[in-house]
């Protein structure tokens, strides 16, 4: 049993933007094509193998590729229709100064530690690598400051204040 969700506040249905780095395209479009070209096609070969087995209601390794293969070609599926959707952002802005998406971002908390981000597009944000998401509230409050800029973002813990060192966009 699902718990119920307010549409209207239900984070699932929220707006993404179809913004993406030109990396991050290859690597979907990557990603894509291994799955077509090469996982799909052993997973096929499994689960006919396996059907040739005979029986299948008891053939635990049919159903179990049968599902990897479903899986496979619904992220498949998901890959076309976004892939379809975003646009590659090639171009670096005019003004380099502020900052923009795909921008390096270096910034100091009050606390004096340092962290470098980047603003990339939500399929390609990954924290650990320190790609923030351009939907993200720290993205939001980073759009169009400039170097030496305060910038006060509304976390979890409370308020945070940084301090922009730096702006790329190599």
């Amino acid at each position: 049993m699902q718990r119920w969700r307010d549409p209207a506040k239900d984070p699932r249905r929220e707006k993404k933007t179809n913004l993406i780095t030109p990396e991050g395209y290859e690597v979907l479009q990557s990603e894509r094509n291994f799955l077509w070209k090469v996982r799909h096609p052993e997973l096929a070969q499994k689960v006919q193998e396996a059907a040739a087995q005979g029986d299948r209601s008891e053939n635990a390794d049919y159903t179990y590729n049968k599902q990897l293969l479903n899986k496979t070609l619904g992220r498949i599926r998901h890959l076309d229709k976004r892939l379809d959707l975003l646009t590659v952002v090639d171009k670096k802005p005019d003004d380099q100064e502020r900052i923009f998406f795909s921008a390096r971002i270096e910034l100091e908390d009050n606390e004096g530690k340092r962290m470098q981000i980047r603003i990339v597009g939500p399929d390609e944000a990954d924290l650990k690598e320190g790609k923030i998401n351009i939907d993200s509230p720290m993205a939001r409050s980073l759009l169009g400051k400039t170097l030496d800029d305060e910038i006060r973002v509304q976390a979890p813990g409370g308020e945070q204040v940084y301090y922009v060192l730096s702006v790329d966009y190599d």
